[in-house]
């Protein structure tokens, strides 16, 4: 059997202001293409559907024209909820969608174990969708079961899915979660209770287990691999490959997994250098992170339109370091206003203030001192 394995969509997703709909347009349509190259026997979508629980119309429509053309393929696709996702809007019209060999779980109830069959026989898929521990403790445990980490209660709902698979049979787990030992993103959100990842080991028995959550393509364990997300979601993504995974399972249960690169409408890239070498440069379409070397203050930033029409960030090399890194030690209550300011240009440039500019900065203090008897 060939599967197609993607996941974390994050439909209605901005990037630093910027709608991204029409890249997510894109890829998908790309994803189409795939589909129609490759032929896979069944799709797997690995949570995060959306970007946030109440979606922007434009990602609805998308997800379901998606649904639309996937039904009329009549390709079995299987997808749960992420940590993103609403369990109870994802969930909507999943009844009807089945008919057409869509099957969506995306609510804490018995686990949802789908057979699908090949020329060697059946597969099994447990559709495992995103959930906090206290979902399954308030539905499967008494008052005593508090104890219980997200490790033991994932572990738990995993056994109770292989329950409904007969033995020696060929299975797929489908799940959102994150496995103990890898890196995140900037683009991926914590799950709050959740923080310490789960073992790969709980997902031993399954042939293949279609992984979302996080961003970048990745083998997470023995059989367990990570898509990635179809586009980069963050700047400190720039230097990932998106794609997705063609999955082949032989009568064995061997499994062989190939990675297919997705082309975005715009990369995202970052771009360092000073001001004026940047404003020469020939104009890319791509959405940009601009990081300037110039240590003294540009105000004619948006000149660098003409270079880059999409740029969505400019930061300044020398203010990378955060403010609040700097130690609170440095401070005093004894410190005037003017020692104060001086302590913190150094802290986010890393460089002492001039004669001149303690100066022009004084002259700043006394102006506003002089509006406020006014």
């Amino acid at each position: 059997m060939k599967l197609l394995h993607t996941a974390d969509w994050h439909l209605g997703k901005s990037l630093k202001g910027q709608n991204l709909i029409e890249d997510q347009y894109f890829i998908i349509k790309q994803i189409f293409n795939i589909i129609k190259d490759q032929k896979p026997d069944a799709i797997i979508i690995s949570g995060d559907i959306y970007d946030r629980a109440i979606p922007p119309i434009d990602a609805v429509e998308l997800f379901n024209e998606t649904l639309t053309k996937l039904a009329e393929k009549n390709l079995p696709t299987l997808i749960i909820a992420g940590n993103h996702d609403s369990a109870t809007r994802l969930n909507f019209g999943s009844k009807l969608f089945e008919s057409k060999s869509i099957f969506i779980a995306s609510k804490v109830d018995k686990p949802l174990n789908i057979p699908l069959e090949d020329v060697f026989g059946e597969i099994y898929f447990s559709l495992i969708p995103f959930f906090e521990p206290g979902e399954i403790r308030a539905k499967f445990f008494d008052e005593n079961s508090a104890k219980l980490n997200y490790n033991d209660v994932n572990k738990f709902y995993v056994e109770l899915a292989r329950e409904n698979i007969p033995k020696n049979k060929r299975s797929v787990a489908i799940a959102h979660v994150f496995i103990s030992g890898n890196e995140k993103t900037n683009s991926v959100r914590d799950i709050v209770g959740c923080a310490e990842g789960i073992s790969a080991e709980i997902f031993s028995d399954y042939n293949y287990v279609a992984l979302g959550h996080l961003h970048s393509p990745r083998i997470a364990g023995k059989n367990l691999f990570y898509s990635g997300s179809p586009l980069k979601y963050s700047f400190d993504e720039a230097n990932h490959k998106k794609s997705v995974n063609i999955v082949e399972i032989d009568g064995s249960g061997k499994v062989e997994v190939n990675l297919i690169e997705l082309k975005p409408r715009r990369d995202l890239v970052i771009v360092n250098g000073m001001f004026k070498e940047l404003v020469k440069r020939e104009p890319i379409q791509d959405y940009v992170q601009i990081i300037l070397s110039n240590t003294d203050y540009i105000y004619e930033t948006e000149l660098l339109r003409n270079a880059f029409p999409n740029f969505l960030e400019i930061k300044r090399e020398n203010h990378l370091k955060s403010y609040d890194d700097m130690p609170k030690s440095n401070f005093s209550k004894e410190d005037s206003i003017s020692e104060q300011f001086a302590k913190f240009f150094e802290s986010v440039t890393s460089e002492l203030m001039t004669e001149d500019e303690r100066a022009a900065f004084e002259e700043v203090l006394k102006e506003i001192e002089r509006e406020e008897r006014i």
